[in-house]
């Protein structure tokens, strides 16, 4: 079992050349920091909207490094954080549901769009859109699943399915399985294929990435790394998970730990009694929940949180895991999916996302300091990010859109605690999270208390 080396999307593209470093201090009209999803989005849409300008990418280790290249493939429409918390966050004056309505469709669109330029530019991610698939395995998650259903139903952008056991298991055979609940908006996809991808196409336009190129500071129109600073007009912070490594931001999001592994390729006989013949991404309605997705090669993929939170927000350096975390996955696996007990688990990876104190994404520009950011994208930035490059690109250019125009746009948040009550805090809810889950799949068939009272202390409850 191969243990780290950032991520099993990784191993099965092949690691790709080391771009050159910054090699001094330069000037540029434009300068990204991360070359992720957030970054590669920015870059790829601005220079296509304005091909004149000099855009510089940082990047501290290889483009796609981070959570881009280590995530579980999910391309779906989620609003991080939930649409609700949209809903009256605009003033009384103001069509309250219709904003919150324009920004879901914009999510919608935002699944398509993504599938659009992989069309278009001829990156080959493994893209199926098979929908998302969300299974309830007790009384409380059923309970759940079926009110967050008909919430859903309520909403014409949201197109939610409600199916039986029988009709699930039809579909996906999970062990004990009684509901589940379906949407159209989401597709897989092999994450380090799409970033890998978005690189080559922004490079042949033009912009420059600087690969294992740290920096340490972001100033207004200033980056400064060992190897000298980037001035430009603009700065764009798109280092999601590993933001709290940058002078000053410490506490602004918190570098949330996800694992994963992968089995080996699976028979044709074990399919045949799985299904997952769509190839949907699959999630749970657990409070520490899992997810998973059927691999192009016929693997399955499933993470889940493992150790959700390293002290003083350290980030991992090449995605190993603790064994533990990976023993957990394995149980998951083998509940879920009885016919997979016998096979090999072939990969396991960790990486961190960068969830910020009201688990709300937040994008922006201050044209004072001329300082951009985007991300805090707790776990749905594989679309999210593409919809913060659009937004970026008009919010630069100075341009009046309807992306402009939506919630998240400039939105700012309180810190996380310091130290150490933050490491307690997320520790002590985690902890909750998984004890209520155990309550559920015992004894209790409503969600428990302990859920409940998590939640509001996370900032979760809307």
């Amino acid at each position: 079992m191969i243990n780290g080396d950032v991520s099993f999307w990784w191993n099965q593209l092949g690691r790709p050349s080391v771009r050159s470093a910054l090699p001094g201090s330069t000037h540029a009209d434009v300068c990204i920091v991360g070359a992720g999803y957030t970054g590669l989005w920015t870059a790829y849409y601005l220079k296509r909207a304005a091909p004149q300008l000099r855009i510089v990418v940082l990047e501290q280790r290889f483009a796609g490094f981070g959570a881009s290249g280590r995530n579980g493939g999910w391309l779906t429409n989620s609003i991080t954080g939930g649409r609700e918390q949209y809903v009256g966050a605009n003033g009384a004056q103001t069509d309250k549901r219709g904003v919150a309505a324009r920004f879901q469709a914009a999510m919608n669109d935002t699944v398509d769009e993504v599938i659009r330029v992989a069309a278009r530019e001829g990156i080959d991610a493994d893209i199926i859109k098979g929908g998302e698939f969300t299974v309830a395995r007790n009384a409380a998650q059923l309970s759940r699943l079926q009110a967050a259903a008909r919430a859903e139903q309520q909403w014409d952008e949201t197109d939610v399915e409600l199916l039986s056991a029988a009709q699930a298991t039809s579909r996906i055979n999970v062990a004990g399985t009684l509901g589940a609940m379906w949407h159209p908006h989401c597709a897989r996809i092999q994450p380090a294929k799409l970033a890998s991808g978005l690189a080559r196409v922004v490079e042949a336009l033009g912009v420059e990435i600087f690969e294992n190129t740290r920096v340490s500071e972001i100033l207004p129109n200033r980056a400064v790394t060992p190897n000298g600073t980037v001035e430009a007009e603009y700065i764009v912070r798109a280092t999601e998970g590993f933001t709290a490594g940058l002078t000053g931001l410490e506490r602004t999001w918190l570098p949330m730990n996800s694992s994963l592994i992968a089995t080996e390729p699976l028979g044709a006989e074990v399919w045949e009694n799985i299904g997952w013949n769509k190839r949907e991404t699959l999630g749970d309605m657990a409070h520490a929940y899992m997810y998973a997705q059927r691999t192009a090669d016929d693997r399955i993929a499933i993470g889940g949180r493992g150790v959700p939170y390293r002290f003083g927000s350290r980030t991992d350096a090449d995605g190993r895991t603790p064994e533990r975390t990976a023993e957990l996955l394995g149980d998951i696996l083998h509940r879920f999916f009885p016919a997979t007990i016998g096979a090999s688990i072939e990969h396991v990876w960790s990486g961190v996302l960068g969830v910020p104190r009201d688990w709300a994404a937040t994008v922006g520009l201050d044209p004072v300091t001329g300082l951009a950011w985007a991300g805090g994208y707790v776990g749905t930035g594989v679309a999210t990010t593409n919809l913060a490059g659009r937004t970026l690109t008009d919010l630069i250019l100075g341009v009046e859109s309807a992306l402009t125009d939506l919630p998240w746009v400039n939105h700012r948040v309180r810190g996380w605690e310091p130290e150490p009550l933050r490491w307690l805090a997320v520790t002590a809810l985690y902890q909750a999270y998984t004890r209520a889950d155990h309550a559920e799949a015992t004894r209790r068939s409503t969600t428990s208390p302990l859920a409940r009272v998590a939640d509001v202390v996370s900032g979760r409850s809307h």
